[in-house]
């Protein structure tokens, strides 16, 4: 259950770029087709940074955040960001941000997990907040996968794209505001989608970059099944721990791999199809953004006091489900 003091989302913000990377771009550049790509992913179109990095892509999410809360960036105590694409491998993204939009007042850090980023941060954020140390804290969920995509590799290229999304972390009074989660992980995982060099392990070379070590490479048939299963079965916990059925659940917000995941897994829970909220379709799988860019499309949708259902899977393996009480009206 959650904590003494509840840790409420009170604003969202989000940003993708212009460019937009089509099906039909794809078919110029790899052996697939539209009808291939919409039909096993669900996905039309993605987004591209180009000339930046990917504290950019944050820096205009959480600026977005601000614009649509008129917050003072000083009142910030901590900014997260969750990634798997930091701008540098020491210099903390998050640190850097923090100092980009103002937050003068506030420390920053990195948070990996893969695709499961933003959910793990969320429980983070949350905890910082319950415990009465911080009043405010900005989770930002951001990752360029056009920096670590193989172009030539159809099982990879056609499904990532480049995003940002942000949620503020407030001290809520009212019983709102992150509920309860079920955390896993399984260090097997990493063998299953990775990137192979450019850490400890595998340090960058002439080698590593002429073998193409240096993109992401996943086994996809794995992937997706255990993505619906540890998804769905996290769900499952959380909503038997709880005492909740799935007809409790207004909104199911899942990671946004795949819409044949999302899908499913919304299946094995029980939701009904009408309140899993999808935004595959347009962006692709922005990793550690999903999550909040579903927020910040369909904030207008929520309402103070719903029932609202994560569930997220990532490299490592990473994975769990939250369940949080939104806190506000649109």
């Amino acid at each position: 259950m959650s904590l003494g003091q509840n840790a409420a989302i009170t604003a969202v913000g989000a940003y993708v770029p212009d460019e937009v990377l089509s099906n039909a771009d794809l078919e110029q550049m790899v052996d697939t087709s539209d009808d291939w790509i919409r039909s096993r992913t669900g996905i039309s179109e993605r987004r591209i940074l180009k000339d930046h990095p990917t504290s950019f892509l944050a820096i205009k999410a959480a600026q977005n955040l601000i614009e649509r809360s008129a917050i003072d960036p000083k009142t910030i105590d901590l900014v997260i960001v969750s990634t798997a694409t930091p701008d540098m491998m020491i210099a903390a993204t998050a640190a850097y941000v923090a100092s980009e939009i103002g937050a003068t007042q506030a420390f920053g850090y990195d948070l990996q997990a893969a695709c499961s980023g933003f959910l793990y941060g969320m429980s983070t954020a949350s905890a910082y907040v319950s415990s009465g140390r911080y009043k405010r804290v900005l989770l930002i969920g951001a990752d360029k996968m056009s920096s670590i995509i193989d172009y030539k590799d159809r099982t990879t290229c056609i499904i990532f794209g480049d995003g940002a999304g942000a949620a503020l972390f407030e001290p809520n009074d009212e019983g709102l505001g992150f509920m309860d989660e079920h955390f896993r992980s399984d260090g097997v995982g990493r063998q299953h989608l990775h990137v192979k060099a450019g850490g400890s392990m595998m340090p960058a070379s002439q080698e590593t970059t002429q073998n193409g070590h240096h993109y992401l490479r996943q086994d996809g048939k794995t992937v997706f099944k255990l993505a619906v299963s540890n998804m769905s079965d996290a769900a499952i916990n959380l909503m038997d721990k709880n005492n909740l059925t799935a007809n409790d659940i207004d909104f199911f917000v899942p990671h946004q791999a795949n819409q044949r995941i999302i899908d499913a897994t919304a299946q094995r829970t029980g939701v009904d199809p009408e309140k899993v909220l999808s935004n595959i379709v347009k962006y692709g799988n922005t990793t550690a953004a999903t999550l909040p860019l579903i927020l910040s499309d369909f904030e207008h949708r929520f309402k103070k006091g719903d029932n609202v259902m994560f569930a997220a899977f990532g490299g490592g393996f990473t994975w769990g489900a939250a369940w949080l009480k939104w806190a506000y009206n649109t």
